[in-house]
């Protein structure tokens, strides 16, 4: 059961930002911290990326773990409300086929791609090798 009636789960629902999530936010603050510099949101390409690197043709997106139905074994975050269940998996479901999309567009255009995900973000030390890893 949820703890909210609809008015006030409409008004939290409501307030959840597409864009400079704090997700967003820790990843744009270790890039910068690396000394790394991107673009943001880049209109002009597929899927309007989180974060660009237009020299190296590198586009990644951040994912919130519940919004974009983060399959991991080790993943808390991803789960599926227990409520409107009949709701929630076409929603989630809709967001990673269009994710899928937007990547395969970015693929075919010659870009290169990453995913972060929001738990991923908690490992301090294994995002900034991930990163270094990425950007060489």
């Amino acid at each position: 059961m949820d703890n909210l009636s609809p008015d006030e789960r409409s008004r939290h629902m409501a307030r959840i930002r597409s864009k400079d999530t704090k997700p967003e936010i820790i990843l744009r603050s270790t890039l910068h911290k690396l000394g790394y510099r991107f673009r943001l949101h880049r209109k002009d390409l597929p899927g309007t990326p989180d974060i660009v690197f237009p020299s190296r043709k590198l586009a990644i997106f951040v994912h919130g773990c519940f919004w974009h139905g983060h399959v991991s074994p080790t993943c808390r975050l991803g789960r599926v409300p227990k409520t409107r269940k009949e709701f929630w998996i076409p929603k989630i479901e809709g967001n990673r086929i269009r994710d899928q999309r937007k990547i395969l567009s970015l693929l075919e255009a010659g870009w290169n791609t990453a995913v972060v995900w929001e738990c991923e973000l908690s490992d301090k030390t294994g995002l900034e090798q991930r990163i270094r890893r990425l950007l060489g």
